[in-house]
């Protein structure tokens, strides 16, 4: 065992002193989390140019409400009224007479405007809008801009449209729309947590209003933290110990440790990295998020299963990782098992959304037994509002200790026989053989 210590603490050591493994620790969260700082630094920085709609208006009921709804939204919103700046697009709408003998040219003309930047987008109302059941052929409201699926734009320009149409259709029905606003009114269903009694005082406890950050934040972030640390201390020992052992270096070592004491201290190594690295965004998060007042947000309760998850998970790939490395001659042969050693990482990244939605159904439960998924899916099923059965967990982690065994003893097993022999690609029945025979 001591052996194993030291060839532990020489690949913890040399990771952790380098400045690549600093600048990663700093780097790694920004990469993973660049989209969302990417719209937090630049939610201001939007086009303020004037955004010029025509309106082809062949219903003649609605064009001077979008006009009147446009100058209401300019006044609203255009400018920052403390600092005096534009800070959104002004919207300009232009009445296009329709074109009735040639309707298909007058299209043809305004998408070239379009084209050549005049417009920004034109709008084709339909002329049986106002009873859109009666025909629906000509009961539309066509968007065309160069990115209509995606322009905020589109959706704006719905509302004043409809409202006016459903004003119409109420005065038709001999009802004052003034007096009839209550009839639209929605009442929303407020998600709430369950009702439960306080255990300190016995009496029942008012259930708590969740949000969808609660729900969703932390069954998210927790595994891209898992994935991030996998990264740092398994993925590496694929190359790793394929570069040692075809510089030889395995042969210096092995001189002195058995090749599953080699094995072994190397993956320990990187389980130190990985808890390193973890110990110091779990302790940096926690720090951020209290300072920040979203205490409520962190799931305390499930941070030691993280890391009992994260460790185990890295035990298991890391030694499923260095028995592929020792197989590989050449960097091209680790990168063609690079895919099937990740395919453990990759799948419960696949399944995150139904597992996050329904993570008591058969096929959640199921999954998260599996040792290779279990790290990833039982966490997400244990951050979720929705409790899971006590034990599961614990069958979960028990499975996980006795499948890692598995895979240290058959990685070794591998690794004592492909680790010393050279020029022979690593193929599927040479693993089997050699996992199974030794």
């Amino acid at each position: 065992m001591r052996k194993v210590l030291r060839v532990a603490k020489r690949e913890y050591l040399a990771t952790v002193r380098t400045k690549g493994f600093i600048i990663g620790l700093v780097v790694a969260p920004v990469l993973f989390g660049g989209s969302a700082l990417a719209m937090l630094l630049f939610r201001n920085q939007v086009d303020t140019r004037d955004k010029l709609i025509a309106v082809i208006d062949r219903s003649s009921l609605v064009a001077d409400v979008v006009i009147a709804a446009a100058e209401q939204r300019n006044a609203a919103v255009v400018y920052d009224t403390l600092r005096g700046e534009r800070v959104r697009a002004p919207y300009v709408i232009e009445v296009v007479p329709r074109d009735d003998v040639d309707p298909d040219r007058q299209r043809l003309e305004l998408s070239n405007r379009v084209r050549r930047g005049e417009l920004h987008a034109f709008v084709e109302i339909g002329p049986g809008v106002l009873h859109p059941r009666e025909d629906t052929a000509v009961s539309h409201i066509k968007y065309y801009s160069k990115s209509a699926a995606l322009d905020d734009l589109r959706g704006w320009i719905e509302r004043p449209i409809n409202g006016q149409l459903r004003e119409l259709r109420l005065a038709e029905a001999g009802v004052d729309p003034t007096t009839a606003e209550d009839m639209f009114d929605w009442v929303g269903a407020v998600p709430m947590g369950l009702v439960r009694v306080d255990p300190e005082t016995g009496a029942v406890a008012e259930a708590e209003r969740s949000t969808e950050a609660q729900a969703i934040v932390a069954p998210l972030v927790m595994p891209m933290l898992m994935f991030l640390m996998i990264m740092l201390g398994a993925v590496p020992l694929l190359n790793a110990v394929m570069e040692e052992k075809s510089q030889r270096i395995a042969e210096v070592v092995l001189g002195s440790a058995t090749p599953f004491e080699f094995m072994l201290g190397k993956v320990l190594g990187g389980v130190g990295v990985s808890l390193t690295a973890a110990t110091v965004y779990v302790a940096g998060g926690v720090f951020a998020v209290q300072h920040l007042g979203w205490a409520d947000y962190i799931p305390y309760h499930v941070l030691p299963w993280f890391f009992a998850y994260t460790l185990l998970a890295i035990v298991m790939l890391g030694a499923t990782y260095a028995a592929f490395g020792s197989l590989c001659n050449d960097p091209s042969e680790a990168q063609s098992m690079m895919l099937p050693g990740m395919l453990p990482v990759m799948i419960p990244m696949f399944v995150l959304v139904p597992v996050l939605r329904e993570p008591t159904s058969t096929f959640a439960t199921g999954l998260s037994f599996v040792p290779f998924f279990t790290p990833m899916l039982m966490l997400i099923r244990q951050t979720v509002q929705e409790s899971i059965p006590v034990w599961q967990p614990w069958v979960g982690v028990a499975g996980m200790i006795l499948f890692a065994a598995f895979c240290v003893w058959a990685g070794g097993r591998v690794f004592r026989v492909a680790i010393l022999m050279q020029g022979t690609p690593p193929k599927l029945g040479n693993i089997v053989r050699w996992a199974l025979r030794g």
